[in-house]
């Protein structure tokens, strides 16, 4: 063994042992999720087997607790779903609700400790048609003091982790400015922040998000920042729109660096922890499905961003879309994880996206695992775009949705459904991946949630697989002129009213009409959960995940025997060493599958959608829980315990 093999295994082991001991010294049994993704590098993982493929059939629901959040009509504010996974550290749980409150539970019991409210909800509703939705919280200790910190719309807040108290040290009375110092003026009621922070060392690192539907010059532009989590400071700041003279600025044609925004970093993202980089999953730029005021590639939109964490100088990039057009924003967190092989270990970055595609790639240097290859895609044909004439396809591993539209595609659950389906989609404009956009309709597979949703993938170091929740739900991208207002400036929008689902026909009374959804334009499953084996590239398995009941009862189909349909959604999954994969996929049922072949082992109704990632941990006797949250979407949210009856 060479002298820097030595001394990279030394490393190692002394950072493992560092991120063990508070465990280890906590309480023998103890098993904490201390990060949203369960770990820096976001596997969702945990080495816990208490619960496990003989036993999970005991599981039960142990605890709740509830938000109690609802709509207030006098601030014009509603609570979106509860989407939020919680952390747990020394038998805490610390979790965000959707108006951004953040509590400390007791991971026993549920019982509530403390409660911070930043009354986020009194600037009025986010413009992103969600409602208010948060994803998490992070947290900071030195060994005596620890931190929790929120990023709610513009502000970031550091609160006491024992009492909820803002840390009035930290930037004005406990929180900081996000939009103080950005490369142009941002108007704060634009600026939102929906996944958690992420902490290195003694920084804290936040992205933000922005609406779709905003589009004007000088809309709020996506700088991602660093602070220095005592003070308040900032240390850095990156941004994903290169200016004058900066690498990438020359790919955005007639200066149009200078007044696009957006290209944001809303989704989580995760950070090696051992080499001091941090991985940037990043957005479109503005506007999501018109480009003719950005031509060119627009680096760094839709690209994976390497930086360094200590001082956000940029590593290495690879960029998924080029020119985008389509919302394929990089939804979920680039999963850092160790395939180890016979010839040796390698530490890489898997990247799920909207696309259906997993890139995979060495960490250190942003080489792929596989060759990508950049291939012809079709032109546009609205004035004054111009789409970009390749895009990048990895050759392994295959996508794990299906990627472009045909006529082969459409419900064929009857004939009848199935010529309405056809006559749907007459005059739309269809094809192969990367059609884009266009005035008289384009049928774009997968749509806007994915693909992969923000819920991300999970991946088993025991094994090397990495385990991803897909959705199948076309979108329509019909572009239209839009009257200007100072929220949308843009020769060509989106038309957030055209559709593409199936309306009730006549022989449907007025009543069920009210009560039941119209069809889905597409043959399910509308969901799958696809295990993919990183030492080769394939597909170990792919199975329907979940199910819709209100398509299995619509009046249309209920004297059908259908298939399984699958649950569209963009929540993921977790992986245990116990032998199990936690998921409900987004829908109201929570499930335990069989890691190995994705059997359903385990399931049980939620009362509600589960539109959010489960986590698990043990306490301090040992005893294994899993957490998910369910509900919002404008009424009460909760998080539900399941553990093992006695």
């Amino acid at each position: 063994m060479t002298s820097n093999a030595r001394r990279s295994v030394s490393v190692r082991r002394s950072l493992l042992l560092a991120i063990l001991m508070p465990s280890l010294l906590a309480g023998q049994h103890r098993v904490e999720w201390s990060v949203y993704g369960g770990d820096p590098g976001g596997m969702k993982y945990s080495s816990l087997m208490s619960v496990n493929r003989g036993n999970v059939r005991r599981l039960q629901p142990r605890w709740e607790w509830r938000t109690g959040e609802q709509p207030m009509p006098e601030f014009g504010t509603r609570p979106g779903f509860f989407q939020a996974t919680p952390i747990m550290v020394g038998d805490t749980l610390f979790v965000s609700t959707p108006y951004n409150q953040v509590a400390a539970l007791d991971a026993k019991s549920g019982r509530e400790i403390w409660r911070y409210d930043p009354k986020a909800y009194a600037v009025g509703q986010p413009p992103n048609g969600t409602g208010f939705v948060h994803r998490g919280v992070a947290m900071w200790s030195d060994g005596r003091e620890r931190r929790i910190f929120i990023n709610s719309r513009w502000r970031l807040i550091a609160l006491d982790a024992a009492t909820g108290k803002p840390i009035l040290s930290f930037g004005g009375g406990g929180e900081v400015d996000l939009t103080a110092d950005l490369i142009r003026r941002t108007n704060k009621l634009h600026y939102t922040n929906t996944s958690p922070p992420v902490v290195y060392h003694d920084l804290v690192i936040v992205g933000n998000g922005v609406a779709d539907k905003l589009s004007y010059r000088n809309d709020p532009p996506g700088d991602v920042q660093a602070f220095d989590v005592k003070t308040g400071r900032r240390v850095w700041r990156f941004s994903p729109i290169p200016q004058r003279g900066e690498f990438g600025a020359e790919s955005w044609e007639n200066e149009s660096w200078s007044y696009t925004g957006h290209t944001n970093v809303w989704a989580p993202f995760t950070v090696d922890v051992y080499r001091g980089l941090v991985f940037l999953p990043v957005s479109t730029p503005s506007n999501d499905w018109y480009g003719g005021r950005r031509l060119g590639n627009n680096l760094f939109g839709e690209a994976l961003v390497c930086l360094d964490a200590k001082t956000g100088k940029r590593i290495w990039h690879f960029q998924t879309v080029h020119h985008g057009l389509w919302d394929y924003d990089l939804p979920a967190p680039p999963l850092l994880g160790t395939l180890r092989q016979l010839t040796g270990s390698i530490d890489f970055v898997a990247q799920p996206t909207k696309t259906g595609f997993l890139y995979v790639f060495d960490r250190v240097t942003g080489k792929p695992f596989w060759p990508i290859e950049e291939r012809s895609v079709p032109p546009s044909d609205v004035p004054g775009e111009r789409a970009a004439t390749t895009q990048p396809f990895p050759s392994l591993p295959a996508p794990f949705i299906k990627q472009g539209f045909g006529l082969e595609d459409v419900i064929d659950f009857t004939p009848d459904l199935k010529r309405r389906a056809l006559e749907k989609v007459k005059g739309f404009r269809y094809g192969p991946l990367f059609t884009p956009p266009s005035v008289q309709g384009t049928i774009a597979a997968p749509g806007l949630i994915g693909g992969s949703g923000w819920g991300g993938a999970a991946y088993d170091p025991e094994t090397g697989l990495v385990y991803v929740k897909a959705t199948n739900e076309p979108a329509l991208l019909k572009l239209r002129r839009p009257a200007k207002s100072d929220t949308l400036d843009a020769e060509y929008a989106l038309d957030f009213k055209a559709s593409l689902d199936l309306d009730p026909d006549s022989t449907v009374s007025l009543e069920e009409r009210n009560r039941f959804v119209a069809l889905p334009i597409v043959k399910p499953p509308y969901g799958t959960l696809t295990a993919i084996d990183l030492k080769t590239g394939a597909r170990r398995w792919q199975v329907v995940l979940g199910d819709t009941p209100e398509i299995r009862h619509h009046p249309l189909l209920r004297h059908l025997k259908l298939p399984p349909l699958g649950v569209a959604g963009s929540p993921g999954p977790i992986v245990t060493r116990g032998g199990l994969i936690f998921v409900t996929g987004g829908g109201s049922t929570l499930y335990a599958l069989d890691k190995g072949n994705g059997h359903v082992l385990w399931q049980a109704d939620l009362g509600a959608k589960g539109y959010s990632v489960p986590m698990t941990y043990a306490t301090v006797t040992g005893e294994q829980f899993v957490v998910v949250a369910v509900g919002g979407n404008g009424t009460d949210g909760k998080l539900i315990a399941f553990a093992l009856a006695p």
